[in-house]
């Protein structure tokens, strides 16, 4: 018997590839794409028909803690199997996520521990962003190097929180090598003197809810340090790239660094898009708390504008999940002070829908963006230079989608370990049903497919 040509065929789904969006066959082989076209002959073991639905690239999220502990010493309630497991029923499959160097410890074995647990639980591929709290100790010569050439070329910063932020110094030591080897240097950029200065007096005044998390940070203190450290990359040449901008005069410091040549990237998230401050309002506000915290109805109009105009090139989750229990949030008591209580909401499945709802259901800005913004532009910017794209010879990473496929939100319905949604209520038009991480359906019909350990470390290209 002769061999089928190719292991799967997609067939007659509208498919968004980087020359045109139609109607298209797509032919997979050995995990990759091998071909696209009309009426696709040959064979196949295996037929999905996409007729009616959208075929997209699989999300690309470069932004998730997973399994992480945090400087203050928590971990975060997904392991890599939970949050992979999540990530692929919203429509992601390739993650992002941390490798989180606490202060005395040696970079590379944080990598390898971090690397050990996404071997074994990870559903789908990955790849690691280096956070550096410790420059010392050979760190800086000799184990950020040796880990830049190995294929981690992404390293995280801190400007704020006691035991991870870095002086101006080390940042501007950690630009340098970043340059030299070939790495993007990626900022929580917050001005930490503004935080400390915002929170002493609000504790002083008895102003202890968590509704006050957000004036803790006020919008000054990301404006500064976005301008700091965009001064920084424009002095040293380094690339960098700006976490989670959630400010109207943020964005603007990204535009006119960005006009005058500075290699800037920067990215929001949905719950800086969809979310406003009066959230810290609600029931259980400690469900919603996250840094930078959520803003105005303007910033959000102003993050949709540059977005529009490429200020904005990525929108990532920033998954942080903690439960609303004492092994998170409330680790200091169930009357903690905003400012004991845990940062951060699940995110990697609400990504997707959420956007796609904005964007395409909503007919703002259109498919080809969402593409551009959820996949395609995640990887250019981390080199992972076979991911986020519908093209041959790419990996087969593909999320059939359902425009007219409607869900609204439970208060516990999200696939992941966190135990709330905190988009609980909202409604969104069009999901993905099936999705296939390097060739293999992993979600089919909205039902899981993948084991854990399937997923694949992946090496970040220099993009130089």
């Amino acid at each position: 018997m002769t061999r089928p040509e190719f292991d799967i065929i997609l067939r007659g789904g509208t498919a968004v590839t980087p020359d045109a969006t139609g109607m298209a066959d797509i032919g997979i082989r050995e995990g990759r794409i091998a071909a696209i076209g009309a009426g696709l002959q040959g064979g196949a073991a295996d037929e999905i028909d996409a007729r009616g639905k959208l075929v997209l690239p699989g999300g690309v999220d470069t932004h998730c803690h997973i399994e992480q502990i945090s400087g203050a010493g928590l971990m975060n309630a997904d392991t890599f199997e939970t949050a992979t497991r999540s990530a692929i029923f919203g429509g992601t499959t390739t993650v992002v996520s941390f490798a989180a160097q606490h202060p005395g410890q040696k970079i590379a074995q944080v990598v390898g521990d971090y690397s050990v647990l996404a071997q074994k639980g990870a559903l789908i591929d990955h790849a690691f962003h280096m956070i550096v709290s410790d420059t010392g100790g050979g760190n800086l010569t000799g184990d950020i190097p040796a880990m830049i050439a190995a294929g981690h070329r992404s390293i995280k910063i801190f400007t704020t929180y006691d035991k991870v932020r870095q002086d101006d110094k080390s940042i501007l030591d950690i630009l340098d090598v970043a340059l030299r080897d070939g790495a993007l240097v990626c900022l929580h950029a917050e001005n930490d003197g503004l935080i400390r200065n915002m929170t002493a007096k609000l504790l002083a005044e008895g102003k202890t809810a968590p509704r006050y998390h957000a004036a803790s940070h006020p919008r000054e203190a990301e404006i500064e340090a976005i301008d700091r450290m965009c001064r920084f990359a424009e002095f040293t040449g380094a690339r960098i790239m700006i976490f989670h901008v959630s400010t109207r005069e943020g964005a603007e410091v990204v535009r006119r660094a960005r006009a005058r040549g500075v290699p800037v990237l920067a990215e929001t998230c949905p719950h800086y898009l969809f979310m406003t401050a009066d959230i810290l309002e609600r029931d259980r506000p400690a469900r919603f708390m996250c840094s930078p915290p959520q803003r105005t109805r303007d910033d959000q109009d102003a993050l949709w504008d540059a977005i529009a105009d490429g200020t904005l090139q990525l929108v990532t989750s920033d998954h942080a999940p903690y439960r609303m229990d004492e092994t998170g949030k409330f680790a200091h008591g169930p009357d903690a002070p905003f400012n004991r209580i845990a940062n951060g909401m699940p995110g990697l499945e609400t990504r997707l829908p959420l956007m796609f709802d904005a964007m395409v259901s909503g007919d703002r800005l259109g498919l080809e963006a969402f593409v551009a913004l959820t996949a395609s532009e995640p990887a250019r910017a981390f080199g992972l230079t076979r991911k986020g794209r519908i093209a041959e010879g790419f990996d087969a990473d593909i999320a059939i989608w359902d425009p007219e496929r409607a869900l609204t939100y439970g208060a516990d319905d999200l696939h992941d370990n966190t135990g709330y949604n905190p988009f609980e209520g909202r409604s969104v038009t069009g999901l993905p049903v099936t999705v296939l991480s390097r060739g293999e359906v992993v979600l089919r019909d909205r039902a899981l497919q993948a084991e854990p350990g399937r997923g694949l470390w992946q090496s970040m290209r220099d993009p130089r």
